[in-house]
């Protein structure tokens, strides 16, 4: 298999892609617009390894030879001869064009398109380029060294070799794959937990039970390993309620409509543990 991987967006998914995709012996290049993104990635890189390092996890010249196959640059051109390119920058469809839309006329012709968006369709990623047979979803999970999945998209025109290619990509790198047929707004895990926080954040903001229970419900009841609303402070409450939004509009399903609550975190800036503050103190 071609091993030769571009990532788009140094952040915490693009940096996390890039680690294990070191780790399973692709060469990468990992991309930001500037030197500060790509030393705050890179050093992300380094230290979670050097945790891997310390629990035993990893050798110490493994790791190193992993950071040897990490690239770091601002320049976009790095991306050419690469024969998968993964895009994780902001959850903006017009972001996303922008980059496509350069990746389109940079990569070679048998190289895959892929984007780790969580919530946009992939044929409206894809629309922007000459080649949407060759563009698919590849929905990484947070942290990316430690979750299992990935959430594989089809879009409209997205070819079976691009999916088997991505799956082998994915698997390579120690993931296990579920294939999202059907290219609808938050695919399968983001309308899950999207409508799950909604419910849940409706049911605090109508003082049926406060956050510790409500999420204490969901994992003595159902075996969730964390609850709902601790799940948003985690992702972020900015992040979720972008991307209820985005399912909302597409969809036009009222259970995806955010709830006041969570409109007026994001305004006060209580979005989670980033922040300090969410559903919880942090």
């Amino acid at each position: 298999m071609a091993r030769k991987l571009a990532v788009i967006g140094a952040g915490l998914m693009g940096s996390g892609i890039a680690q294990v995709s070191a780790q399973a012996g692709w060469d990468v290049v990992l991309r930001d617009v500037t030197d500060e993104a790509l030393r705050r990635g890179t050093d992300g890189i380094r230290a979670s390894y050097d945790k891997f390092v310390a629990k035993g996890k990893l050798t110490a010249d493994d790791a190193e030879a992993a950071l040897g196959r990490i690239t770091a640059t601002t320049d976009l051109d790095a991306a050419a001869d690469a024969d998968v390119v993964v895009e994780a920058v902001f959850e903006k469809l017009e972001v996303k064009h922008e980059i496509f839309r350069t990746l389109d006329k940079l990569v070679k012709d048998g190289a895959i398109l892929a984007s780790n968006t969580s919530a946009i369709p992939i044929t409206k990623i894809a629309a922007v380029t000459e080649r949407p047979e060759r563009v698919v979803g590849t929905h990484f999970f947070s942290p990316v060294p430690m979750m299992q999945l990935c959430e594989l998209v089809r879009g409209y025109k997205t070819s079976d070799e691009t999916l088997a290619t991505a799956r082998e990509f994915a698997e390579s790198t120690g993931k296990t794959c579920i294939v999202v047929n059907r290219d609808v707004a938050g695919f399968v895990t983001t309308r899950l937990i999207s409508a799950l926080v909604v419910e849940a954040a409706k049911l605090y903001e109508s003082g049926v039970a406060t956050a510790e229970d409500i999420d204490l419900a969901c994992k003595l009841g159902f075996g969730h390993a964390m609850g709902p609303l601790a799940t948003a402070d985690l992702t972020g409450v900015d992040i979720l309620l972008h991307a209820t939004g985005n399912i909302y509009a597409e969809s036009q399903d009222e259970k995806f409509a955010p709830p006041e609550l969570m409109r007026r975190m994001v305004d006060a800036g209580d979005i989670g543990r980033k922040s300090g503050q969410g559903f919880y103190k942090h």
